[in-house]
């Protein structure tokens, strides 16, 4: 299959636009907590969406070029439930929350979400410490 050719380069795309999307939205999240409004300017709304795009799309095409199937592959479907989590969750930690203490509690929650969400990415579903310690060489 020729698209399988570039699998490496996608997967290192979505791969660097997690780290990016995630970068970017631990710091927002903390300027939001320290109440500070860059977080929230057109610009940098924008480029959280620049990069949340490019990471869809290659998440996307990986999907397809693997032929996966988020029901018979139980890892990947609870990793996408877990993201829809994570951006309902993010939604409250930088702007929907009522409160600032709100805002905080949805913060931590989100990071721990997408934490979860790498663990399955890595480990494909097993949640041992020893499997994705020996991954992670």
């Amino acid at each position: 299959m020729p698209f399988l050719d570039h699998y490496q380069a996608v997967k290192q795309a979505h791969i660097g636009s997690v780290v990016a999307s995630v970068a970017l939205f631990v710091a927002r999240g903390i300027g939001v907590q320290m109440r500070a409004r860059w977080p929230m300017r057109a610009a940098v709304r924008w480029t959280s969406v620049a990069i949340d795009t490019l990471l869809i799309s290659a998440g996307g095409l990986l999907w397809w070029m693997l032929s996966l199937n988020p029901v018979r592959e139980r890892w990947l479907g609870a990793k996408l439930l877990l993201v829809v989590v994570y951006i309902v969750i993010g939604s409250l930690a930088l702007k929907r929350a009522p409160t600032q203490r709100a805002k905080a509690f949805a913060f931590v929650a989100s990071i721990v979400c997408v934490a979860v969400v790498a663990v399955i990415a890595i480990t494909h579903g097993s949640m041992s410490l020893a499997v994705l310690l020996d991954r992670l060489r």
